[in-house]
């Protein structure tokens, strides 16, 4: 049986975290991958914690797990504007499954979520460790949405979800919300709950239409249409890398923006160039106004009356229609 030549000194190393730089999957799905006893070391079935020793032959499914390169030059990184439609999972037997979508000749998987029902921009890679490193709540990093809502938005509905609202169990930290339209506001979070913004405004009685992601960092989507997807340039990278910088061993991209290709759901042949591409972006300032100790007591006692609705500012006071 032939070895593979290892090409990084750090080992021995643990075997979710070799699966995982290696750009195979996340290391939360490396560990689902070892528990299932699909994976080997020198053919033989590890246990979870297990530890690669250099020149040892680690598998997936019988696959050679081919190891990092030193500089990660290797690695995708890429923005994708996912249509409402794609579900958010690197699992195969999913009908509409992103990696699919996209139809890379790499194994790549999200950065975060988007959710089915929502569209917009999504980052993927195929290295591992930039993902744990991203998807750390303490990083904070700004993701903001064009939010679409049944009914006309006002100024208390603004107020009440730039200063954060109750849902499952907690707070949501102050953010920017601005009014685009009679029914679209824009907003910026630095945080993601689990179907967050559709939550808020459910609490506040607004049910959202429409919602899709048009930044996060300074990455935005541009020019990107449904389906298509681009490397992301140095200078995004380079602000990517400096988002998490106080972690270890961050990527560095050093290749150079690729052209875009067209990747509509189910179909993966057709190609075609975006113009700015590496459109470079000025940095933004925001800044958070702090949550007054009150509300929080006010819609508790909101909720309890179901009096929601009764807001002096709101042309419809009626609730929509299940």
């Amino acid at each position: 049986m032939s070895k593979i030549k290892l090409t990084t000194s750090t080992f021995p190393k643990r075997l979710n975290k070799f699966i995982s730089d290696s750009g195979f999957c996340s290391r939360r799905s490396a560990d689902k991958l070892i528990e299932d006893g699909r994976v080997t070391i020198n053919d033989a079935i590890p246990e979870l914690g297990t530890k690669v020793l250099e020149g040892d032959v680690v598998k997936v499914d019988g696959f050679d797990v081919a190891p990092i390169k030193a500089d990660k030059s290797d690695r995708v990184y890429i923005a994708y504007n996912k249509p409402i439609g794609i579900t958010c999972t690197t699992e195969s037997h999913v009908r509409g499954n992103i990696v699919d979508a996209i139809g890379h000749k790499k194994r790549i998987f999200p950065i975060g979520r988007l959710d089915k029902d929502s569209e917009g921009l999504i980052l993927l890679t195929s290295d591992g460790d930039i993902v744990n490193k991203i998807l750390r709540a303490e990083n904070g990093h700004d993701k903001e949405y064009i939010v679409t809502v049944d009914k006309p938005i006002s100024e208390r509905f603004v107020d009440r979800m730039a200063r954060g609202v109750p849902i499952i169990g907690t707070i949501t930290n102050p953010c920017i919300v601005k009014p685009v339209s009679r029914f679209v506001f824009t907003i910026i979070l630095n945080q993601g709950l689990n179907r967050q913004i559709r939550r808020m405004c459910e609490y506040l009685d607004y049910e959202v239409v429409k919602l899709k992601r048009s930044r996060i960092m300074k990455i935005e989507l541009d020019d990107l249409a449904p389906g298509q997807w681009r490397d992301l340039t140095t200078s995004e990278m380079a602000e990517i890398n400096e988002a998490v910088k106080s972690s270890s061993k961050t990527a560095v991209n050093t290749a150079k923006p690729k052209n875009v290709r067209n990747v509509n759901a189910g179909t993966n042949q057709a190609s075609v160039k975006l113009k700015k591409a590496s459109k470079e972006h000025k940095p933004r300032t925001y800044q958070y106004t702090p949550p007054a100790k009150d509300d929080e007591k006010k819609d508790s006692e909101d909720q309890k009356s179901n009096k929601n609705d009764n807001w002096p500012f709101n042309s419809i006071k009626s609730k929509p229609t299940k």
